[in-house]
């Protein structure tokens, strides 16, 4: 190796720090072999060396095998002689740290530069097609490993959607913010047929982070490289949540694990550590006064939805829920559509017209909304149980979201709302009070009614159930 591809290489592996040297050293050398296998003859010298069958055995059932080509593709693209690369069928161990440096710890254009050719082994521009197969390789590959490392934390695939249309979804939205150098976003079919260059890999990378952080996961826990060193957690904790209160429980999630990494995303990073299940429909029954009574003083929550048409949406509400006539929350708050189209549609400026939540009044609306206005809500759950609207002709004014459900008004199918984050201290004491325990007028309707207190005896569950 000459000098300028020396220092290159050692400019590469001054990222490292010493224990993160040794570990990748160890991953090379068990890659390579001990026995002699991974041997490549370079005029006298003899250096060791990894095949693609190689990697295959290192790992194993951990990534579908398209990755690990990919991987394989990647690292075999680093070219340290100045011609062109891929020419020989071995990875050497400096292709190995630069291809770990680049995807770990470089810039955009060192990425796009290896993203490249694991999109496509040949050389120049790719397909928006390649692209697509890619990012749902991608994410596929993350909901695989995480799965198969037990790091799903208290989620279980069992008791999530399906992810292999919700794997498509979010490709679709990660997608979207691809743009060719005339800024134009593409979708569909011109997306498919578009020959994107390394710059625009570069601009898609910086534009969407997780692509970046769903690689280093792939990297890290499909090699088992660097996987145990304390900086590695940074990419797993802000990722997927620790999923709390469905022990013992028939809880099925109206979300799949790629849709809950992309709202997870989304949340202020101080939330993005625990969901904890506060109401279900499917476990605790169809009745707003004890939705209300699960969700009161419980801290910031995300409310999921699904219509009978089969359309999944829902919101942030970025604070505890108060039964009051005035709106309440603040610009955190958002809106969001999961299925069919993946995406989050955050504050306008316009007002404040962030949370709503009122019951048991004659005058002004009763029910749960967010976003808009009385009567015309982007998000509205009516006290009526069942019943809702999402109203935006042609925008939601306080979220710019347009309408989320299949129908104006709708008829509620399912709903589920968590809570992020640690839950406020005094959650634990007036947490377990409904709306019927602190409104007498509420109860004493709901008796003329006929109806029992659904509620009674089922508050306490989700707040003792802290562990799975």
């Amino acid at each position: 190796m000459g000098n300028v591809e020396s220092s290159c290489y050692e400019n590469h592996l001054s990222r490292f720090l010493p224990e993160e040297k040794t570990d990748i050293d160890e991953v090379f050398d068990t890659l390579s072999g001990s026995d002699g296998s991974g041997e490549l003859k370079t005029g006298k010298a003899t250096r060791k060396a990894v095949t693609l069958a190689m990697l295959k055995a290192r790992v194993q059932e951990a990534l579908p095998e398209q990755m690990t080509f990919r991987l394989y593709s990647g690292m075999k693209s680093v070219d340290l002689t100045g011609k062109s690369s891929g020419s020989s069928e071995q990875i050497v161990k400096e292709q190995f740290i630069i291809f770990m440096s680049a995807l770990l710890k470089g810039n955009v254009e060192e990425k796009s530069s290896i993203i490249m050719r694991m999109i496509s082994s040949t050389e120049g521009p790719v397909k928006g097609k390649q692209i697509q197969e890619f990012t749902e390789d991608v994410i596929t590959s993350v909901v695989h490993v995480l799965s198969y490392r037990n790091l799903l934390k208290g989620w279980n695939l069992g008791k999530t959607q399906d992810p292999t249309s919700g794997v498509k979804v979010l490709a679709s939205q990660l997608l979207s913010e691809l743009k060719l150098e005339d800024r134009k976003k593409l979708a569909g079919p011109p997306l498919m047929d578009a020959m994107c260059d390394q710059s625009t890999i570069a601009n898609w990378v910086f534009q969407v982070p997780l692509i970046s952080t769903f690689l280093s996961v792939i990297i890290r826990q499909g090699l088992l490289v660097l996987h145990s060193l304390p900086d590695q957690a940074n990419n797993i904790v802000n990722l997927i949540p620790k999923c709390k209160g469905i022990k013992g429980s028939g809880f099925v999630s109206l979300l799949d694990i790629p849709s809950i990494i992309y709202i997870n995303s989304h949340l202020p990073s101080e939330l993005q550590h625990k969901w904890r299940l506060l109401f279900s429909s499917r476990v605790h029954g169809e009745s707003f006064s004890q939705l209300c009574g699960q969700i009161i003083n419980k801290g910031p929550c995300i409310l999921i939805l699904k219509d009978l048409d089969g359309y999944i949406f829902g919101g942030f509400a970025s604070e505890s829920w108060e039964v009051k006539p005035q709106f309440q929350g603040d610009n955190r708050c958002f809106l969001f559509s999961i299925s069919p189209s993946l995406m989050v549609h955050t504050y306008t400026g316009y007002n404040d017209h962030y949370m709503y939540l009122n019951h048991g009044q004659q005058t002004i609306p009763n029910g749960l909304g967010m976003g808009g206005q009385h009567d015309y809500f982007g998000l509205w759950i009516d006290s009526n149980y069942g019943k809702g609207h999402s109203k935006a002709k042609p925008r939601c004014t306080t979220y710019n979201s347009p309408q989320l459900s299949a129908n104006e008004n709708f008829t509620l199918d399912a709903m589920e709302v968590w809570a992020v984050g640690d839950l406020p201290e005094s959650a634990v004491i007036k947490g377990k009070k409904s709306i019927l325990d602190t409104d007498p007028e509420a109860q004493a309707l709901l008796e003329m009614t006929g109806k029992s207190r659904q509620s009674d005896g089922l508050r306490e569950q989700i707040e003792e159930d802290d562990d799975n």
